[in-house]
């Protein structure tokens, strides 16, 4: 039996060459030379305001938590349907989650259903680009605008996604991106931290300096180095910045081999689709597809659970996604008895299919077989 893994990261040749480039610049620790490779490419190619490599994506938000100074007591709006780092960065600055649905169409934030979650207590609306395809960052920043809140993107699964042509990772006040290994660019773990508003800049280098402010005293604009503020130590090493930059420079390559891959389930699968038994992923019209996953959604978590064994007992690695943190053991209580039944419908449903850059045409012709096969 050929058996078809969830994962395979995907190696351009070059990491190792430039891990070794690192090494022998003797600079192996952060802001060396590919970090800042690095961040030139994004904000060129992008045209971020600012960039900061971090040690993963969950460190790049637990530093927007500190810029947008989360007391206790601030509520943030965010959606249920999303990976525990999302909350948990904020909830270490005593913040109270204030979990949101999902569309009915998307798991993305229902925009709509955000706004009627909003009190005096409110202090930031973080939104998470499911997949890779924008949330409706139109309404989400109108109503940032009119509550006078901050917005997040989680980004980490969206690089080279847009949103009417702007990037993701662009429109919030802050941002976050992932390049763990199961994203389309990996470092194997590994982050990277967004500004988009000026008045974050500064601070931004400090907290990513462990609170100090070194890349001021390296400039010359100060004559000590010191401790000024609060802060880790959030930079990625010269390592993971050598191996990212080498993804970098295929990235096109990387993104017109997955988004074929993609095209090649939707269109294999969409008879399924158009029979009723599954339902496809939707991209809205202000949205792009950036190739990240690939997801089918049953009509109930039994079918769904069946499925994925048929699978498993044919070879095949499939998975479900997350589990609605609202449901979670850690803030139910908290949650209280509200339910969002969008994404209790997602986390019931929705199943993940293999998706890699090796992935096969004819590995993918067994997946989509092996499922029509369970239907039949």
């Amino acid at each position: 039996m050929n058996k078809i893994g969830f994962n395979k990261p995907f190696l351009t040749g070059s990491e190792t060459v430039y891990i070794n480039q690192a090494v022998l610049r003797k600079h192996t620790s952060g802001n060396g030379h590919f970090t800042h490779l690095c961040h030139q490419f994004f904000e060129k190619k992008y045209k971020f305001k600012k960039c900061l490599l971090t040690t993963s994506c969950t460190d790049a938000l637990e530093m927007c938590a500190i810029l947008l100074d989360i007391q206790p007591g601030d509520e943030v709006i965010m959606p249920s349907y999303t990976f525990v780092s999302t909350a948990n960065a904020f909830v270490l600055r005593g913040a109270k989650i204030i979990f949101a649905d999902s569309l009915s169409s998307h798991p993305n934030i229902d925009a709509a259903s955000a706004e009627q979650l909003i009190t005096v207590k409110t202090k930031a609306i973080v939104v998470v680009h499911y997949g890779g395809v924008a949330c409706d960052m139109g309404a989400i920043l109108a109503t940032a605008k009119k509550h006078n809140l901050f917005v997040v993107e989680d980004a980490a699964q969206s690089i080279d996604s847009y949103y009417h042509g702007r990037p993701l990772g662009s429109l919030g006040h802050l941002a976050a991106f992932s390049f763990h290994e199961t994203k389309n660019i990996i470092s194997g773990e590994g982050g990277m931290l967004v500004v988009n508003d000026d008045r974050f800049e500064k601070r931004a280098d400090i907290i990513w300096e462990k609170g100090t402010n070194r890349k001021a005293f390296f400039s010359g604009e100060v004559d000590k180095y010191s401790w000024v503020d609060i802060g880790s130590s959030f930079l990625a090493s010269e390592i993971t910045a050598a191996f990212l930059y080498a993804q970098l420079e295929k990235l096109e390559m990387i993104q017109t081999r997955r988004k074929r891959i993609w095209e090649n389930y939707n269109e294999g699968l969409r008879h399924l689709a158009e029979e009723g038994r599954i339902r496809l992923p939707f991209i809205p019209s202000f949205a792009t597809n950036n190739g990240h996953l690939f997801y089918i959604i049953c009509e109930t978590q039994s079918s769904r659970d069946k499925l994925i064994n048929h699978l498993r007992n044919n070879g095949i690695y499939a998975t479900f996604h997350y589990l609605p943190l609202h449901l979670s053991p850690f803030y139910k209580a908290i949650h209280g008895n509200r339910r969002l039944l969008n994404c209790e419908h997602y986390g019931e449903t929705i199943i993940r299919l293999p998706f890699y850059y090796e992935l096969s045409e004819p590995d993918q012709l067994q997946i989509m077989q092996t499922i029509g096969s369970f239907f039949e």
